[in-house]
């Protein structure tokens, strides 16, 4: 989402249209609103990111995803408010919100892996209800080195730019071009035989871009 969102609109008045431009608030005029005291702007943030970052955590946490994504939701936006005296807007409020998910997402494996140490089975995710879409997407991407895999999914679901992806994972932005090239051939190559076959490249030799499709995103 950039800085200032303009959403236009048609108004008629005495059978004459027009377009009105509003134009919303920034996340970042928000966060400092909400630092001066202001509520409203606290609860404007939380209804933007609250379905996002609930949809951060249950791709990642597959086994009683549903509970403790809710539950880590809440923790980001308590992270918020106990940090919001320190607040300084260096970055971009969103980037600030998925940097607190990512050391919280960290966390919850920490203790996963202690609660299910190696040669210990783990519990696996439900898949019952989950589309063959769905599935083939999910083992995929398990197949992904880890780094690539959660380059891939931030740029994919989170919809993150480059530069953001680069900052949060503490990466030199080539480097995230790259492991998102190397992940998107990686994704392509394990799909393509659950899919209709379509191109493989475009002009210049460079691969298609690996585009989810709705059931396949939303499953996950």
């Amino acid at each position: 989402m950039p800085p200032d969102d303009i959403t236009e609109y048609e108004e008629r008045s005495g059978g004459r249209r027009r377009i009105v431009a509003i134009t919303q608030v920034s996340d970042e005029t928000l966060m400092l609103e909400f630092q001066a005291g202001s509520r409203a702007a606290f609860e404007q943030l939380f209804a933007r990111y609250r379905g996002p970052l609930y949809g951060y955590f249950r791709r990642r946490l597959w086994a009683n995803g549903e509970d403790r994504a809710a539950d880590l939701t809440q923790e980001i936006f308590l992270a918020v408010i106990r940090s919001s005296a320190r607040y300084e807007p260096r970055a971009l409020v969103r980037s600030y919100l998925y940097g607190i998910a990512i050391n919280l997402l960290a966390a919850e494996r920490r203790h996963r892996f202690r609660d299910h140490p190696p040669g210990e089975p783990a519990p696996e995710p439900a898949t019952d209800a989950a589309p063959d879409a769905a599935l083939w997407v999910r083992q995929a991407l398990e197949k992904l080195d880890e780094s690539e895999r959660e380059i891939i999914m931030l740029r994919e679901y989170e919809q993150l730019s480059y530069s953001e992806i680069a900052d949060l994972l503490n990466l030199p932005v080539n480097t995230v071009r790259s492991r998102l090239f190397r992940a998107r051939m990686a994704m392509k190559e394990h799909l393509e035989p659950n899919r209709k076959p379509h191109s493989a490249e475009v002009a210049g030799g460079e691969p298609e871009k690996l585009r989810l499709t709705a059931t396949e995103g939303e499953a996950l």
